[in-house]
């Protein structure tokens, strides 16, 4: 590593002695031509001396245009030692850049010349060469136009002679400045009232162009300053101008005093984009004119301009503006008019007048305002003003014998033609059918059946509806065609606005009385729906109230609500109710759930949401589980014995399903227990189990604690009754039922109920009664342990349960042996096997 740094440093320094001291020094670049038409070729040649050139080096000469290299240099080593690099630039498309001789030395590009290209167009002609005599300076200005860019400097230089057939006599030429094509001639350089030669030269480094020759005498061309305007002064002698004129005089331009000239007048009204309007030529002797058939009231804008006359020259530019206005005029119109009368007591009457304005030409005049006027009758000259409004209506009282009232239009010109306003009557038959309907937001299309006889015409009248104070007066239209059964409202109708709209009829020499109507042009949706509000809630359900919005003007009425409620699970559930609904029960809720609610008010124009109310049904308790299984339960138990009941019933299957019950006193136990029973231990069906027989009618009855008889052992070698006695079912063998025939009683073999006495810690007693077999029919002592029962009569011969002894009981096997124990379940005893 260390070696390899050494060379490094050596080679290094070995450069730097090899360069000269001036690079600049080193090379040269020559080019075919610095400017260059835009798009041609360049060469340019670049050679390096043999102080740059050494032995051993690498000496490549590179080209640049700007900061891009060039290829396509050709190198050669010349017989004096240099060399040299030669490169042609085919199409030269830039307007200014520099080209750059460059050699690489070390590891850099050295830049040894550098020559600065130019390409462009050579000049146009000169064209619309024109020059001016100006009478302040005497000096002849010229202009022309350059033409199209050269993109290189070019200068234009206006050349004058004395004579146009001959370019010998040249007057001193003035170059223009830089950008400007224009140039003059000063006075002492020119030969007045007499023919003289211009010419403008264009040249830049392409070549040279000159301008047709102009032939003029300089004062041919003079051209004058602008007149100045000035209103006149009003004065007592002068009369007041006409309406729709104007006084105006001007004064000349002083040099110009002495010269014949004409002038222009031209004048614009100040409204909007309109034109300018032309006047002349004016009478310069004068220096006063007045310029008629404007309009009336209105401001103008006025310029003028002179030119020499009859000599030539040419036209001065416009003056500055004077700004006018024309007088007023009397308001030419036609009014009409139209008037509503209320009767306050005898000798008074308020009158509601309304008009409207018909300019009879197009330049009346304006209005002012409008008087009302009444002549009393017998007064031919006493006028008394009633109204001066700038309003068009106007309410007044005036006497009840009262028939007619005068309206004008004024302005300070004066006041148009009277319109005489006659009070009509309400003695016409009025119109039959009115209606209305909406054609867009913006009109109402207003209907009508016409009465007998025919009106002469109608008057529509439309306003809001309460009316507006900022709306101003009541719209109304005049229909002169008696025929006509309906007409479209577009003025003022706006939409959501509610509309009262009245027609009434006009005959000869009275009216009929008005038609009312409302009407929406268009209707909007609700603003708002109503807000919804919990009332009550439970586990499974939701009463919820709102109370409805109140009607709004210009808003269509509601034609139904719809309610949306969405629980967790994202499902949606909606039901649409009557727009008179005041509330809503929401049923088959989930107890403990979240939902979320909102009402939809919707009308003909569209419908709008409420706010979401969210609410929480209650959660079950853990008490009530087991109550509502008990419930299902109680209530399958009980559509089980409703079932059973009434297939027992019948006679017809009360001996299929309930076995007969053998005589004890002419029977053995032997031979009526079924073989079955001997054999195999038969299980009894589950109280749940529903092909298990019903019981009819089971009595429950509890005793009172009572001490343990001698009977009732504990001994658990041998299977009794047991000490608790829950539920039971009375049920027959089913296959004796099915296999052999049960003998038949004449009376009736149906088991009404039977009565289980017990408590919760005494044995329970059993006691069949109610019924017609021989073993309930009286009361015997009580039986061994191989017969029925054991019975013993009271002495008052009312039937008890004897206490038997423990012997006795259980010699011949347990009581599970008895039929009528077979259908007897007994639920918490342990020990009883598959009893």
């Amino acid at each position: 590593m260390a070696r390899l740094g050494d060379c490094g440093l050596i080679r290094a320094a070995l450069i730097i002695l090899l360069l000269p001291r001036s690079l600049e020094e080193c090379g040269h670049i020559s080019l075919s031509a610095p400017i260059v038409r835009l798009g041609d070729s360049i060469t340019a040649s670049c050679v390096i001396n043999q102080n740059c050139s050494r032995p051993g080096l690498d000496s490549q000469i590179l080209w640049k245009l700007g900061a891009e290299l060039q290829p396509g240099g050709r190198q050669q080593r010349l017989p004096d030692g240099t060399q040299e690099s030669t490169i042609t630039l085919p199409h030269f498309n830039h307007t200014q850049a520099f080209l750059s001789c460059c050699l690489t030395w070390g590891n850099s590009l050295q830049i040894l010349d550098q020559a600065e290209l130019r390409a462009g167009y050579p000049p146009a002609v000169p064209h619309n060469l024109s020059c001016l005599m100006n009478l302040t300076t005497y000096s002849l200005t010229c202009q022309w136009e350059p033409g199209p860019e050269t993109h290189l400097p070019t200068s234009f230089t206006l050349k004058s002679f004395q004579s146009c057939q001959t370019q010998k006599d040249s007057i001193s030429d003035c170059v223009a400045e830089d950008g400007q094509s224009h140039c003059s001639i000063l006075r002492k350089h020119l030969t007045l009232y007499q023919k003289m030669g211009i010419r403008v030269q264009a040249e830049n480094a392409l070549g040279t162009s000159v301008s047709p020759q102009l032939c003029l005498d300089p004062m041919d061309v003079v051209k004058l300053e602008p007149p100045m305007l000035w209103t006149v002064d009003p004065s007592h002698e002068a009369a007041p101008p006409q309406p729709g004129c104007l006084q105006l005089h001007w004064e000349p331009w002083k040099p110009s005093l002495h010269m014949s000239q004409k002038c222009e007048l031209r004048h614009q009204p100040q409204l909007g984009d309109a034109n300018w309007t032309l006047e002349g030529p004016l009478p310069a002797e004068t220096l006063q004119y007045e310029l008629c058939g404007l309009l009336p009231a209105t401001a103008y804008t006025l310029q003028m301009r002179c030119v020499r006359w009859p000599l030539p020259g040419h036209w001065s530019n416009w003056s500055p503006n004077l700004k006018l206005r024309t007088t007023e005029q009397v308001p030419i119109v036609r009014l009409r008019a139209w008037s509503r009368q209320r009767t306050l007591d005898n000798r008074t009457m308020d009158v509601q007048l309304f008009w409207k304005p018909m300019p009879l030409e197009e330049n009346s005049g304006q209005i002012q305002g409008y008087l009302v006027s009444w002549r009393p009758s017998g007064q031919a000259r006493a006028v008394l003003p009633l109204c001066n409004t700038t309003a068009l209506s106007c309410t007044f009282h005036l006497p009840s014998e009262a028939r007619e009232v005068a309206l004008v239009a004024y302005n300070p010109a004066g006041t148009s033609h009277p319109t005489p306003v006659v009070f009509l009557d309400s003695r016409g038959p009025p119109l039959t059918r009115l209606y209305t309907m909406a054609q867009d937001p913006h009109s109402l299309w207003v209907g009508w059946e016409c009465p007998n006889p025919q009106p002469e015409g109608y008057v529509i009248e439309w306003d809001l509806s309460p009316p507006s104070p900022r709306d101003g007066n009541k719209t109304w239209r005049m229909e002169y065609n008696g025929s006509i059964t309906g007409t479209l409202l577009r003025e003022n109708i706006r939409p959501f606005q509610l509309y009262k709209i009245s027609v009434t009829p006009l005959y000869e020499d009275t009216m009929g009385p008005a038609g009312h109507i409302y009407a929406y042009s268009q209707e909007m949706a609700p603003s708002r729906a109503p807000e919804l509000h919990l009332k009550h809630i439970g586990k499974t359900w939701a009463q919820l109230e709102w109370v409805p919005e109140p009607p709004e003007l210009g808003k269509s009425p509601l034609t139904h609500y719809t309610i949306f409620w969405t629980n967790t699970q994202n499902q949606s559930f909606s039901t649409i109710l009557n727009a008179s609904s005041r509330g809503f029960v929401l049923h088959d809720l989930e107890p403990g759930s979240l939902y979320h609610i909102h009402l939809m008010a919707t009308s003909q124009a569209g419908a709008t949401n409420s706010t979401g109310l969210t609410l929480m049904t209650l959660a079950l308790e853990g008490s009530e589980l087991p109550i509502l299984l008990g419930l299902f339960a109680l209530m399958f138990s009980v559509i089980c014995c409703c079932g059973t009941a009434c297939l027992c019933c019948k006679p017809s299957r009360k001996n299929s399903l309930w076995p007969s019950v053998p005589d004890p006193a002419h029977s053995s136990l032997g031979s009526w227990v079924p073989t079955t029973m001997e054999e195999e231990t038969f299980q009894l069906p589950s109280l749940w189990d529903s092909g298990m027989p019903p019981i009819t009618k089971i009595t429950v009855l509890e005793e009172e604690e009572k001490k343990l008889g001698p009977w009732e052992s504990n001994d658990s070698s041998e299977i009794c009754l047991p000490t608790l006695v829950q539920t039971y079912v009375l049920q027959g063998d089913p296959k004796t039922a099915s296999t052999q025939p049960q003998p038949q009683s004449g009376t009736s073999d149906q088991v009404l109920y039977g009565q289980v006495l017990g408590s919760p810690t005494s044995p329970g007693h059993y006691l069949r009664s109610d019924s017609t077999q021989p073993l309930l029919g009286g009361l015997t002592p009580s039986p061994k342990c191989y017969e029925n029962l054991w019975f013993q009569t009271s002495p008052l011969k009312s039937p008890i349960s004897s206490v038997p002894s423990q012997e006795d009981d259980c010699v011949f096997g347990p009581l599970l042996d008895f039929p009528l124990l077979q259908g007897l379940r007994v639920h918490g005893e342990e020990g009883l096997g598959g009893f």
